[in-house]
Protein backbone atom coordinates (compact mmCIF):
# COMPACT_ATOMS: atom_id res chain seq x y z
CA UNK A 1 0.00 0.00 0.00
CA UNK A 2 1.21 3.49 -0.83
CA UNK A 3 1.62 5.83 2.12
CA UNK A 4 0.91 8.83 -0.08
CA UNK A 5 -2.16 7.26 -1.71
CA UNK A 6 -0.69 8.10 -5.09
CA UNK A 7 -1.29 5.64 -7.91
CA UNK A 8 1.82 5.61 -10.07
CA UNK A 9 1.40 4.82 -13.77
CA UNK A 10 3.11 1.77 -15.25
CA UNK A 11 5.07 4.11 -17.54
CA UNK A 12 6.40 6.15 -14.60
CA UNK A 13 7.29 3.00 -12.64
CA UNK A 14 9.15 1.55 -15.64
CA UNK A 15 11.06 4.79 -16.26
CA UNK A 16 11.94 4.97 -12.54
CA UNK A 17 13.63 1.56 -12.41
CA UNK A 18 17.07 2.63 -13.72
CA UNK A 19 17.20 6.00 -11.92
CA UNK A 20 20.44 6.54 -9.99
CA UNK A 21 20.27 10.35 -9.70
CA UNK A 22 17.48 12.82 -8.99
CA UNK A 23 18.02 16.46 -9.97
CA UNK A 24 15.75 18.97 -8.26
CA UNK A 25 15.02 22.56 -9.16
CA UNK A 26 14.36 24.68 -6.06
CA UNK A 27 11.89 27.53 -6.58
CA UNK A 28 8.52 26.01 -7.43
CA UNK A 29 9.63 22.44 -6.67
CA UNK A 30 11.30 22.28 -3.26
CA UNK A 31 9.55 25.54 -2.37
CA UNK A 32 6.15 26.92 -3.36
CA UNK A 33 7.84 29.28 -5.81
CA UNK A 34 7.33 32.44 -3.80
CA UNK A 35 10.35 34.62 -3.14
CA UNK A 36 9.86 36.75 -0.04
CA UNK A 37 12.15 39.63 0.91
CA UNK A 38 12.33 41.15 4.37
CA UNK A 39 12.56 44.91 4.83
CA UNK A 40 16.30 44.37 5.39
CA UNK A 41 16.54 42.83 1.93
CA UNK A 42 17.02 39.26 3.13
CA UNK A 43 15.40 36.47 1.13
CA UNK A 44 13.14 33.91 2.80
CA UNK A 45 12.34 30.43 1.48
CA UNK A 46 10.22 27.72 3.10
CA UNK A 47 11.13 24.05 2.60
CA UNK A 48 8.85 21.10 3.40
CA UNK A 49 10.20 18.83 6.14
CA UNK A 50 8.99 15.69 4.31
CA UNK A 51 11.15 16.61 1.33
CA UNK A 52 14.20 16.67 3.58
CA UNK A 53 13.40 13.22 4.94
CA UNK A 54 12.81 11.97 1.39
CA UNK A 55 16.17 13.28 0.14
CA UNK A 56 17.94 11.52 3.00
CA UNK A 57 15.98 8.32 2.30
CA UNK A 58 16.92 8.41 -1.40
CA UNK A 59 20.58 8.82 -0.51
CA UNK A 60 20.42 6.02 2.06
CA UNK A 61 18.95 3.74 -0.63
CA UNK A 62 21.79 4.54 -3.05
CA UNK A 63 20.14 7.19 -5.22
CA UNK A 64 22.17 10.39 -5.60
CA UNK A 65 20.40 13.72 -5.06
CA UNK A 66 21.45 16.94 -6.79
CA UNK A 67 20.12 20.48 -7.00
CA UNK A 68 20.43 22.65 -10.09
CA UNK A 69 18.88 26.07 -9.64
CA UNK A 70 19.01 29.23 -11.68
CA UNK A 71 19.21 31.52 -8.66
CA UNK A 72 21.81 31.78 -5.91
CA UNK A 73 20.70 31.65 -2.30
CA UNK A 74 22.39 31.09 1.03
CA UNK A 75 19.22 29.35 2.22
CA UNK A 76 19.54 26.76 -0.54
CA UNK A 77 23.19 26.15 0.34
CA UNK A 78 22.23 25.74 3.99
CA UNK A 79 19.37 23.34 3.22
CA UNK A 80 21.57 21.27 0.90
CA UNK A 81 24.25 21.03 3.60
CA UNK A 82 21.64 19.98 6.20
CA UNK A 83 20.52 17.18 3.89
CA UNK A 84 24.00 16.04 2.88
CA UNK A 85 23.49 17.13 -0.73
CA UNK A 86 26.97 17.94 -2.05
CA UNK A 87 25.86 18.05 -5.69
CA UNK A 88 24.66 21.66 -5.59
CA UNK A 89 24.74 23.95 -8.63
CA UNK A 90 23.45 27.49 -8.15
CA UNK A 91 23.30 30.44 -10.53
CA UNK A 92 22.89 28.35 -13.68
CA UNK A 93 21.01 31.18 -15.38
CA UNK A 94 23.90 33.61 -14.96
CA UNK A 95 27.33 33.80 -16.47
CA UNK A 96 28.64 33.71 -19.98
CA UNK A 97 26.47 32.80 -22.94
CA UNK A 98 28.30 29.46 -23.11
CA UNK A 99 27.14 28.53 -19.59
CA UNK A 100 23.64 30.00 -19.68
CA UNK A 101 20.98 27.50 -18.68
CA UNK A 102 21.03 24.33 -16.63
CA UNK A 103 22.42 21.91 -19.22
CA UNK A 104 26.14 22.58 -18.56
CA UNK A 105 25.64 21.72 -14.88
CA UNK A 106 23.61 18.65 -15.87
CA UNK A 107 26.41 17.56 -18.24
CA UNK A 108 28.92 17.98 -15.42
CA UNK A 109 26.80 15.72 -13.20
CA UNK A 110 26.56 13.03 -15.88
CA UNK A 111 30.33 13.04 -16.35
CA UNK A 112 31.14 13.25 -12.64
CA UNK A 113 28.87 10.32 -11.77
CA UNK A 114 29.41 8.37 -15.03
CA UNK A 115 25.67 8.21 -15.72
CA UNK A 116 23.51 8.30 -18.83
CA UNK A 117 20.36 10.37 -19.36
CA UNK A 118 18.22 7.24 -18.78
CA UNK A 119 19.58 7.00 -15.22
CA UNK A 120 18.47 10.52 -14.26
CA UNK A 121 15.16 11.91 -13.06
CA UNK A 122 14.75 15.69 -13.23
CA UNK A 123 12.08 17.63 -11.37
CA UNK A 124 11.24 21.10 -12.64
CA UNK A 125 8.39 23.55 -12.89
CA UNK A 126 9.40 26.35 -15.24
CA UNK A 127 10.67 27.17 -18.71
CA UNK A 128 14.34 26.91 -17.72
CA UNK A 129 13.73 23.27 -16.72
CA UNK A 130 12.38 22.12 -20.08
CA UNK A 131 15.74 21.12 -21.65
CA UNK A 132 16.42 18.78 -18.72
CA UNK A 133 12.85 17.44 -18.63
CA UNK A 134 13.11 16.56 -22.31
CA UNK A 135 16.52 14.97 -22.02
CA UNK A 136 16.52 12.91 -18.81
CA UNK A 137 15.12 9.42 -18.37
CA UNK A 138 12.24 10.55 -16.17
CA UNK A 139 11.08 14.17 -16.45
CA UNK A 140 8.77 15.25 -13.65
CA UNK A 141 6.82 18.45 -13.11
CA UNK A 142 4.35 19.71 -10.53
CA UNK A 143 0.65 20.60 -10.83
CA UNK A 144 1.40 24.27 -10.20
CA UNK A 145 4.19 24.30 -12.79
CA UNK A 146 4.26 26.18 -16.08
CA UNK A 147 2.06 24.43 -18.67
CA UNK A 148 5.00 24.16 -21.09
CA UNK A 149 7.10 22.39 -18.44
CA UNK A 150 4.22 20.03 -17.70
CA UNK A 151 3.88 19.26 -21.41
CA UNK A 152 7.47 17.97 -21.50
CA UNK A 153 7.23 15.92 -18.30
CA UNK A 154 6.54 12.19 -18.26
CA UNK A 155 4.94 12.48 -14.82
CA UNK A 156 3.12 15.25 -12.96
CA UNK A 157 3.16 14.89 -9.19
CA UNK A 158 -0.02 15.12 -7.19
CA UNK A 159 1.70 17.30 -4.60
CA UNK A 160 2.31 20.91 -5.53
CA UNK A 161 5.72 22.57 -5.38
CA UNK A 162 6.78 23.13 -1.78
CA UNK A 163 4.23 20.60 -0.53
CA UNK A 164 6.25 17.38 -0.48
CA UNK A 165 7.20 16.78 -4.12
CA UNK A 166 10.44 15.02 -3.16
CA UNK A 167 8.53 12.78 -0.76
CA UNK A 168 6.17 11.69 -3.51
CA UNK A 169 9.04 11.16 -5.94
CA UNK A 170 11.06 9.14 -3.42
CA UNK A 171 8.16 6.75 -3.02
CA UNK A 172 7.80 6.38 -6.80
CA UNK A 173 11.50 5.64 -7.32
CA UNK A 174 11.93 3.34 -4.36
CA UNK A 175 8.76 1.36 -5.12
CA UNK A 176 9.85 0.94 -8.75
CA UNK A 177 13.25 -0.32 -7.59
CA UNK A 178 11.82 -2.59 -4.84
CA UNK A 179 13.62 -0.50 -2.19
CA UNK A 180 10.60 1.10 -0.47
CA UNK A 181 11.18 0.34 3.23
CA UNK A 182 7.71 1.18 4.58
Amino acid sequence: MSLSNVAFSEHALAAAQPIALVVFDVDGVLTDGKIVYTSAGDEIKAFHVQDGSACKLLQAQGIEVAIITGRESTMVARRAAELGISLLYQGSERGSEAKRGKEPDYEHLLQRLALTDAQVACVGDDLADIPLLKRCGLGISVPNGHPAAQQHAAHITQRAGGQGVAAELAELLLRAQDKWPY
